[in-house]
């Protein structure tokens, strides 16, 4: 399924096996960026090789973002790892930097939590740093309330901000 917004030439949909190799691109690029690069940050993930595998199991979603035919972001939900079965976590939403600013956060935010939901799950838990200010503000307008301590096992204990919010049943 297809979501386009008011831009035209802008789509957000459902990775493919062949988006994988630009996918595992904009995270690098991404995280290098942020300077989230070493030990506990989601760049060392093994799955961001082949993210269309780590995605293609139940409870879990992974979506692009095109413009103009070119994949310029990404993000997607799974299970909490080591949390209640009702808990999904958001994962590796980057966009390059010339996709920011144009309201695509809150089109695949909202789809993530929208399929979440649909999937069953109650909560969406996220992991972010405490210098991603964007996506610290756009979490927290769509109703992420920040957490002292961090949820599950992720794995990424460099990240100093977790987020969780209740999802609305489908």
């Amino acid at each position: 399924m297809n979501q386009n917004s008011d831009r035209a030439g802008l789509q957000i949909r459902a990775i493919e096996r062949e988006d994988n190799a630009v996918v595992a691109e904009i995270i690098r690029l991404v995280m290098t960026e942020f300077k989230a690069v070493g030990c506990g940050y989601s760049i060392n993930d093994s799955e961001i090789d082949d993210m269309y595998g780590a995605y293609a199991v139940k409870g879990s979603s992974f979506y692009v973002v095109e413009l103009d035919d070119q994949v310029l972001g990404c993000g997607g939900f799974a299970p909490l790892t080591g949390a209640d079965r009702d808990i999904c976590e958001l994962r590796k939403m980057y966009f390059r930097s010339e996709l920011r600013g144009m309201g695509v956060g809150t089109q695949l935010l909202k789809r993530c939590l929208e399929e979440a939901s649909n999937a069953g799950f109650k909560h969406c838990y996220l992991e972010t740093m405490d210098d991603m200010q964007q996506a610290r503000r756009l979490y927290g307008k769509h109703g992420f309330k920040y957490l002292d301590q961090p949820m599950g096992n992720t794995g990424h204990g460099s990240c100093g901000t977790w987020m969780v919010r209740r999802l609305v049943p489908a």
